[in-house]
């Protein structure tokens, strides 16, 4: 049987795929496979199991042409990518990987907090760029971070992981989720509507997956909801901002930052982010942990063999 690996992934789990004895390709080029390079790459019949990446589309297109895929391990925790239903109908088993990421994913969402509360990026372009005199009593203030309160958007694993962090600096939490969540009920903290949460929170951070009812969640009315003082925190998926409205609310001080790991339309960036002082990047980097990727390409191919073997992997979706 041959496995497609789509993209270099850390070599823990290409291994075990290797020792379970089968052939195993591997697509050379660190970049997003195109569709024409995933087609050929699968199309021998004996291409049964891919490993994907979120930027590998899986449509009822692709499963028409490649019909001996029998399974799909997805490299992330999201499978957006993916279309479930049409995997489903075709009896094509489908995986994803949580879990392993949680801690990680939400160790970027503090970084980004920090940083967008603090004007840390602003600081160290001034720095870096060799334009700081020296301190001064009026230069970069921020926003205090210790007692505030946060407001997450989603409390599945990641969201109430960032919750649970930030009960260490004394915040009180609310959160927006479609039922009660226990773990956050612990920590003390509040299940309200998504417009409560943005007029109370001092910091917003967002954990929802992409579908068609988070698409754009957050847009202009939103935005404007939220306090001046307040920061808004993407690390789940960029279209769930709207990308455009959040040009604006920075640049016209509707808030007082953003924290970005994610975008509406990776690699692209809107131009518009770039002018923005109070706006942190991060290049999509939310799991880049050499622990976290070493975890998921491990679950990832455990999945894989599972599923090829007819037996339900650890964490499949279909």
């Amino acid at each position: 049987m041959k496995i497609v690996i789509t993209r270099p992934i850390p070599e823990a789990g290409i291994e075990m795929l290797k020792q379970a004895d089968h052939e195993v390709l591997v697509l050379p080029h660190d970049r997003p496979c195109t569709r024409e390079e995933l087609l050929a790459a699968t199309t021998s019949p004996s291409a049964q199991g891919v490993l994907t990446m979120l930027t590998d589309k899986i449509d009822e297109n692709f499963l028409q042409q490649r019909p001996g895929v029998k399974a799909i391990a997805n490299y992330a925790v999201g499978y957006n990518n993916i279309d479930t239903a049409a995997c489903q109908a075709r009896n094509v088993c489908v995986s994803n990987t949580p879990d392993v990421l949680t801690d990680a994913t939400a160790e970027v969402a503090w970084t980004l907090l920090m940083m967008a509360a603090r004007r840390a990026g602003e600081g160290e372009r001034m720095v870096r760029d060799n334009k700081w005199s020296g301190w001064g009593p009026m230069q970069l203030q921020g926003m205090s971070v210790l007692g505030q309160t946060i407001g997450i958007i989603g409390a599945g694993r990641i969201g109430t992981r960032v919750a649970q962090m930030g009960k260490g600096f004394g915040m009180r939490v609310l959160y927006v989720h479609r039922r009660e969540n226990e773990a956050m009920a612990q920590l003390g903290a509040q299940r309200v509507e998504l417009q409560e949460l943005l007029k109370e929170a001092d910091f917003v951070s967002i954990h929802v997956p992409l579908t068609a009812d988070t698409r754009h969640l957050i847009g202009p009315k939103e935005l404007h909801t939220m306090k001046k003082t307040a920061v808004l925190i993407n690390t789940a998926r960029g279209p769930v901002v709207d990308e455009a409205a959040l040009v604006e609310a920075p640049k016209n001080k509707t808030i007082f930052a953003a924290g970005l790991d994610v975008y509406e339309e990776e690699p692209k960036i809107h131009p518009g982010l770039f002018a923005l002082e109070n706006v942190v990047m991060l290049p999509h980097i939310g799991s880049a942990t050499v622990r976290a990727r070493n975890e998921m390409s491990q679950l990832a191919a455990a999945n894989l063999l599972a599923m090829l073997r007819g037996q339900r992997g650890k964490t499949q979706i279909v």
